[in-house]
């Protein structure tokens, strides 16, 4: 069974709901995952938006899951370390503006972008310190990758 990523809010490369965004409560979405591989110590969950006007923007960071999760709740706290196992890293884009946690999709007026939720299920427990930024992860997974999943959603304003 191959890895994959799910949501109650939202189905894969339909738009997630406002509740979901910075427009209404910013709430993080149910997420849960199955065909987590054997070997797996922790999991990676990355959510970045590709369509930003100045590059991609990162929504949500957090890694060292434990591998036997087999998904998140909706609203997790925009803590470093939210009581559902896992450390959250910063979130950015334009002038290194950073936040722990997750912090939904609030695209400029225009055509919809596409949110990715990235969950990856590796080989090792990363074991970095809170607050780390996306490439500091995307470093420390390097050879550790057993496999990915994305789910896509979109939002337009």
């Amino acid at each position: 069974m191959a890895l994959e990523i799910t949501s109650p809010a939202f189905e894969a490369n339909d738009t997630i709901p406002v509740r979901h965004t910075c427009d209404v409560e910013n709430l993080s979405p149910e997420l849960s995952w199955t065909g987590v591989p054997e070997g797996t110590k922790s999991l990676v969950l990355i959510m970045d938006d590709p369509d930003a006007p100045p590059g991609t923007w990162v929504h949500w960071v957090l890694y060292d899951l434990a591998a036997d999760a087999t998904g998140l709740p909706e609203g997790l706290p925009k803590k470093e370390n939210p009581g559902h196992g896992g450390v959250q890293g910063l979130c950015w884009g334009v002038n290194d503006f950073s936040r722990v946690g997750y912090h939904g999709p609030c695209p400029p007026p225009g055509s919809p972008h596409r949110y990715f939720f990235k969950l990856y299920a590796l080989d090792t427990i990363l074991g970095l310190a809170p607050r780390a930024t996306k490439p500091t992860v995307l470093k420390a997974m390097e050879g550790h990758v057993l496999t990915e999943s994305e789910l896509v959603g979109t939002y337009r304003r």
